[in-house]
């Protein structure tokens, strides 16, 4: 039995304006209603941090080798989509980057060369050994002490708000959240909290890759407004509830197992339009998925993805469908393929375009569906034909792969470690 999955993706937003926007909530220090929507509360003074006017605003997000791929993109690809002009920088030596999981990043520019920029927001993402990395780089702990001495905002996700924020002494006395196993060590320098996402003044802090959109969004209100917050969070097309535990709508149960060894292909195309290649490979026990990407494809869909399944020890190739391994994704985040596409086909493979089965889609693209009676589903299983709607809903598309190949047990394990549901 060859298993075909489909994942329907845009790489372009086209009508921003015609999409539902999808709450979100950033929790801060409780303030009157009366205030403004970033207001804070010191004692009997009251201070605000208002939304930035300017439209041009700079934004620094440094990564390192083993930083935590999803949260680096997330932060990136939201903060640009909001209209910030985002720097990604290298704490090492050269430009680019082992990230967690075996994803390649590469940076726009090596953090010595941004020393003497002054930024409107630093977003350090997390991941181990990656957060401790930043932690030793002298030239981003000067930064960011001074962004918070000028009173700029910075932020930290996942490890990063333990190991590098509070080890610069930058949370004394300021309510912050980290990725829970680092919970107890952050108690020493920071008034813990267990919020999703969580400002206090100019610092905003969150838990792990499931938590990191809506951070990302959170920023962009901070810079931008929430007129912009809202613009952006709707194509994203986040949970309407962050925390709850995720659906997978099931037609048409199939058992999806590794009997006759297929090799799945998710390959990605752009408008919407999506193509499977499956055949067998050798029985090797492990299970194979190639994400074949190219110059232009949804940086988090694709990152999401290659995360997840290999979290859970899959075997994921990343394969170029360009002329060279370095594509360039649709907001311009740097990624590194594994191998090219012809090497990755070396074995005959069919190539099929799905014909239309129950699905989801993108918002824009549901009405090129023949039977469009599941599109307000996130994640629809028919039979072996899987899809999802957008870069908001890929991780769960990624859990319910997950899910179908390794058990639901697998993958709820995996949902709690990175924060998509409550641990």
């Amino acid at each position: 039995m060859a298993l075909t999955l489909r994942p329907l993706t845009l790489l372009s937003l086209s009508s921003p304006a015609t999409i539902t926007l999808t709450p979100y909530r950033l929790l801060r220090r409780p303030t009157p209603l009366s205030h403004s929507l970033f207001a804070s509360r010191t004692g009997n003074k009251h201070s605000s941090i208002s939304v930035m006017a300017s439209a041009a605003r700079k934004v620094l997000v440094p990564i390192a080798n083993g930083s935590e791929p999803m949260e680096a993109v997330m932060y990136i690809d939201v903060l640009r989509r909001g209209g910030a002009d985002v720097t990604v920088a290298s704490v090492e030596k050269q430009l680019g980057v082992d990230a967690c999981h075996g994803v390649k990043i590469v940076a726009d520019a090596l953090i010595s060369e941004c020393a003497d920029t002054v930024y409107d927001l630093i977003s350090l993402p997390g991941g181990m050994p990656g957060a401790a990395t930043l932690r030793d780089c002298k030239i981003l702990e000067s930064m960011v002490n001074k962004q918070a001495a000028d009173g700029r905002f910075y932020s930290a996700v996942c490890a990063a708000p333990c190991v590098a924020l509070g080890s610069w002494g930058l949370l004394k006395g300021k309510k912050a959240t980290c990725y829970p196993s680092f919970m107890e060590q952050l108690s020493s320098s920071a008034i813990t909290v267990e919020s999703r996402v969580q400002q206090d003044g100019n610092v905003v802090t969150s838990r792990g890759p499931g938590t990191t959109m809506e951070l990302a969004v959170a920023l962009v209100e901070l810079l931008f407004g929430k007129d912009k917050a809202d613009e952006v969070s709707g194509p994203l097309v986040m949970h309407p509830n962050p925390g709850a535990d995720y659906v997978v709508h099931e037609r048409n149960p199939m058992e999806w197992t590794f009997d006759t060894c297929p090799k799945v292909k998710l390959l990605i195309l752009e408008r919407g339009l999506t193509m499977s290649v499956c055949g067998r490979a050798s029985c090797s026990g492990l299970r194979k998925i190639l994400v074949p990407v190219a110059d232009g494809s949804e940086e988090m869909e694709a990152t999401n993805i290659i995360d997840i399944l290999r979290r859970a020890k899959a075997e994921v190739v990343v394969a170029s469908v360009e002329e060279k391994l370095e594509i360039v994704a649709t907001r311009n985040v740097k990624l590194v393929a594994d191998v090219f596409l012809d090497e990755a086909l070396n074995s005959s493979y069919d190539l099929v375009v799905l014909p239309g089965k129950k699905a989801t889609a993108f918002p824009p693209m549901c009405d090129k569906l023949s039977d469009q009676s599941e599109i307000e589903n996130r994640v629809v299983v028919d039979g072996n034909l899987i899809t999802s709607r957008g870069p908001g809903t890929s991780m769960e598309f990624g859990l319910a792969i997950v899910e179908k190949f390794f058990g639901r047990e697998k993958a709820l394990e995996l949902a709690k470690a990175m924060i998509v549901v409550k641990p």
